[in-house]
């Protein structure tokens, strides 16, 4: 009775899959934030190498990943595939329960499969400075790996709600050679405006964003980094889709509900966006269920609409779920989901209907993880937590109906460094984070008005 299924190092996926070629609708494009045009590669090039630019843009289905990525990818990748006996005996499910399990990486999530490859593209360009955002410090960590290993020097622009709750986090950035620095910070205009206003402000990812695309726009020896939203990130992080169809294959199962958690869209992506592209070219249709938090819901409560990716507005405008630039959520533990906006197009399946949404509290969350780890042992991040949740409410929605369906679910990250909020949530001390109402209207109130 197999629970772990391996891949070999020569199944690895050669290509990265884009789901922009399959889409019956193309997505909108981003706009110039002065002139509200369509951006051009010119537009990006102060922030991105043109490798990246190009595969922002990209419209072919496959695009190779080069083998000194891959080569790097061998640390730790293919990832393994688990199935959930433990779990699925306590639930009395009759559900088979899989998980892609991304927490093997040397930074312990996802997100070196975009990290390794931004930092290779970059010091191949000569680049040899990185700026970036990170809020729970998963993203923060995974560059700052990457930038070690092709010699790049990366400074880290960390929520302060974050730098403050997981110093840990904090010293496994500066371990791996990187600066962190908390936002609002003074060495940005954009961070001096909001300190000079609120002294005490607890961060948002929109405002980090803006901190480091300032540092990287203003410096020529410097390029931006992004750790999710945009497509050329959703686009390297389908290696784990591409993993688990040939895992599940091996499983002899196939998924019929395929769930992620989200934030800005990059974890779901990499799990959901192989399987949607399966559909789309005419195989069998599933759920794709993403799940966010219910204190920062913007696929649930988000307006889809035109926004800035950060608070400054220094970036372009996307079509995107959105709760507003302004917006800053309440200092829930999943840092990594406390973003304004989805990725665009994660946001443009959502509006075509190819996946659907589900929010839940974060003790609902803790709850779940607990759980989990005490059948699975493996202690899941708090961002995870929210696939965690959505996989047992599928499970029991199961054993309700008395349907025996196969579930797949992305368990993006271990949770090692965040065991102050575990400790919290044991010791009765976590609450249910909740966001200001009048706040979410003002917020999106001040959309951009963008001609149709």
């Amino acid at each position: 009775m197999t629970t772990k299924f391996l891949l070999e190092e020569s199944r690895m996926p050669r290509h990265w899959y884009n789901i922009v070629a399959d889409l019956p609708v193309p997505p909108a494009p981003p706009l110039h934030p002065g002139t509200q045009q369509p951006v051009g590669p010119a537009d990006l090039e102060p922030l991105f190498t043109r490798s990246l630019i190009e595969q922002e843009m990209a419209t072919e289905r496959e695009i190779e990943i080069p083998e000194p990525i891959r080569e790097v990818f061998r640390l730790w990748r293919p990832a393994p595939l688990i199935r959930a006996r433990r779990l699925e005996q306590a639930l009395g499910t009759p559900a088979k329960i899989f998980f892609k399990y991304e927490g093997v990486s040397p930074a312990g999530s996802h997100k070196p499969n975009s990290a390794v490859p931004q930092a290779w593209y970059n010091a191949q360009a000569s680049i040899r400075k990185l700026t970036t955002e990170t809020g729970a410090g998963q993203w923060g960590s995974s560059l700052a790996f990457a930038g070690s290993l092709f010699g790049l020097e990366v400074k880290i622009f960390q929520v302060r709600v974050s730098y403050d709750q997981k110093p840990y986090r904090r010293a496994l950035m500066e371990t791996y050679g990187a600066t962190c620095i908390a936002s609002p910070s003074a060495e940005t205009s954009a961070g001096r405006a909001v300190l000079a206003e609120h002294p005490q402000h607890p961060g948002s990812l929109g405002l980090a964003i803006s901190e480091a695309v300032e540092v990287a726009a203003t410096n020529d020896d410097t390029k931006y980094a992004l750790g999710s939203v945009l497509n050329h990130v959703l686009l390297h992080q389908t290696i784990i889709g591409q993993e688990a169809m040939l895992q599940m294959e091996m499983a002899d199962a196939d998924p019929d509900v395929v769930i992620a958690c989200t934030g800005g869209g990059s974890n779901f992506a990499g799990l959901a966006f192989p399987y949607v592209g399966q559909t789309l070219r005419g195989g069998r249709s599933r759920r794709i269920v993403a799940v966010e938090p219910s204190a920062c819901p913007s696929l649930t409560r988000g307006r889809f609409a035109y926004d800035y990716g950060d608070t400054a507005h220094l970036t372009p405008l996307t079509k995107m779920h959105t709760l507003g630039s302004s917006f800053t959520p309440p200092g829930f533990h999943a840092g990594g989901l406390r973003y304004h906006g989805m990725a665009p197009l994660v946001s443009h399946l959502k509006q075509l209907g190819l996946i659907e949404a589900q929010a839940y509290t974060q003790t609902e969350c803790f709850a779940a993880a607990v759980l989990f780890a005490r059948c699975e042992g493996i202690v899941p991040a708090p961002e995870a937590s929210h696939a965690v949740q959505g996989a047992v409410a599928e499970a029991l929605r199961c054993k309700a109906e008395g349907k025996a369906e196969t579930i797949l679910f992305g368990l993006s990250g271990h949770g090692h460094f965040d065991m102050a909020a575990y400790t919290n949530y044991l010791g009765g001390k976590l609450v249910d984070a909740s966001y200001d109402e009048a706040e979410l209207a003002m917020a999106l109130a001040g959309l951009p008005s963008v001609p149709a």
